[in-house]
């Protein structure tokens, strides 16, 4: 009998024990996390600190409820030539036949203006957009930059403010943080999905792309590029973009333009009319390269030239430095460097800190403008580069191809290539390819020389 008491004792304990520590457990799960919920916010501020938890506890409601009404659906109605026949196929002609293209958009300002992508608005004949509440606007078109693959949109009511969404500072953004996809794909009202920042400074074309993305698992579909990457804040991080995927549908990977960027882009648009890009002046070496020349690789841009009289060589940067942080902002590849550099304008002092012999130093440095030409008869933009570049390449004069700009030109990787003459006149900047294209007639035939990546000079005819 004593031994049964003792017994039941023991279990009367342990009872109390574990209802005792559930009780912790739980006040600690709980227990609301503390949140900066900006007060009367204006037209896109940037007072954003991260204050995501990951615990079970986490409340999507409000960062949804703030978010749904400033996010739209876009309709993009555009004109173009489509083939008929095999014979019209072959021609490249066509009859004229009206396309319809939907996206998303985000409100970001109170008086209507709204940012989406490039490519949910290219080659607008009319752009209309319908708020979450299925009232329908007329859009303009202020600006857009193809590069970040951010455009502006604009609509107008005299009688109302739209709701929109705040921006916050993306380089505040963890990995591992909570995030809601919004988007607004089929007309049907806003749509949310949740998820966690998988990775940050994602590029998605090597160490030459000039974008760097916020890589997140929210489910993004077809329909939603334009639309909003939000903290549990209700706050705009990153603009919804682009998904990797074999099916064309979502597979877990999707990829937003950080808000830094965005933010950065539409202010040049609605200044400028344009985007003012600031850059170090400098050519970087990838990893393979640097392993090919012998490079003791380390976490950071191996410097490989340096421009002259760039704001990199009056600041003292030199080839063989290696830069691992910038104003604050580790740099452990060169998309990081080119993200945080996107938020950045000419002009702008920035302290950089490079590994040179095994030591640290640091280099304010006044970014320099980057000076480029698009040219469209051939599909490409291109861009100065120092000589000391041309000459380690064994090439004596030229501008580099930076972008392509169709989809048949995106076929051949071109970029990095130096176009050497245009119909057969040397090119030794963009203002003589400038030059060269404004005294052509657009029905001659044009010729382009270059030398790739392999040192093999080639010549193509443009009809």
């Amino acid at each position: 009998m004593k031994k049964t008491m003792q017994l039941i004792g023991v279990a009367v304990i342990a009872g109390v024990v574990s209802i005792g520590g559930y009780k912790m457990l739980e006040d600690k799960q709980t227990a609301t996390p503390v949140s900066v919920i900006q007060e009367n916010p204006t037209f896109i501020p940037t007072t954003y600190t991260s204050t995501n938890s990951l615990s079970a506890g986490v409340d999507f409601t409000e960062a949804a409820e703030k978010t749904v009404h400033a996010v739209v659906h876009v309709k993009n109605k555009s004109i173009a030539a489509q083939p008929t026949n095999v014979f019209e196929y072959m021609n490249g002609s066509g009859r004229p036949r009206a396309m319809l293209g939907t996206g998303s958009g985000v409100i970001i300002s109170p008086d209507g203006y709204i940012v989406t992508n490039n490519h949910v608005i290219e080659n607008a004949s009319e752009l209309t957009v319908t708020l979450n509440n299925n009232q329908t606007y007329e859009a303009e078109l202020i600006g857009t930059d193809p590069k970040t693959d951010i455009a502006l949109i604009r609509i107008k009511a005299s009688d109302i403010e739209f709701p929109f969404v705040p921006f916050a500072d993306s380089n505040n953004v963890k990995i591992g943080e909570w995030v809601l996809a919004v988007g607004n794909p089929f007309n049907l009202t806003s749509t949310v999905t949740a998820g966690i920042v998988s990775a940050k400074a994602r590029d998605l074309a090597g160490d030459r792309d000039t974008q760097s993305f916020i890589q997140t698992d929210a489910a993004v579909n077809r329909g939603n590029s334009g639309g909003a990457l939000v903290n549990t804040n209700g706050e705009l991080i990153g603009i919804n973009t682009a998904i990797t995927s074999e099916t064309g549908s979502y597979v877990g990977y999707s990829f937003a333009v950080p808000s830094n960027n965005a933010r950065k882009v539409i202010e040049d648009i609605m200044e400028y009319g344009d985007v003012q890009r600031g850059i170090l002046g400098i050519s970087a070496l990838n990893n393979a390269a640097a392993i090919a020349s012998g490079v003791n690789i380390a976490p950071g841009v191996h410097v490989a030239d340096v421009e002259a009289g760039s704001g990199a060589e009056k600041g003292g940067i030199k080839s063989g430095d290696i830069i691992q942080n910038v104003d604050g902002i580790k740099i452990g590849k060169f998309s990081d460097l080119v993200g945080y550099l996107g938020s950045k304008r000419p002009n702008d002092v920035v302290d950089v800190q490079v590994l040179r012999d095994g030591n640290k130093k640091n280099i304010p440095v006044t970014l320099i403008k980057l000076e480029t030409l698009e040219i469209p008869d051939i599909g490409m933009e291109v861009k100065n580069v120092s000589q000391s570049y041309l000459k380690n390449k064994g090439i004596e004069y030229g501008v580099e191809i930076s972008r392509a700009l169709t989809e048949s030109t995106k076929r051949y990787k071109i970029e990095g290539d130096i176009i050497t003459m245009i119909d057969d006149i040397p090119i030794k900047n963009i203002d003589d390819a400038k030059r060269v294209m404004a005294s052509r007639r657009y029905e001659d035939n044009l010729k382009i020389t270059f030398v790739n990546k392999k040192g093999e000079t080639h010549s193509y005819i443009f009809r």
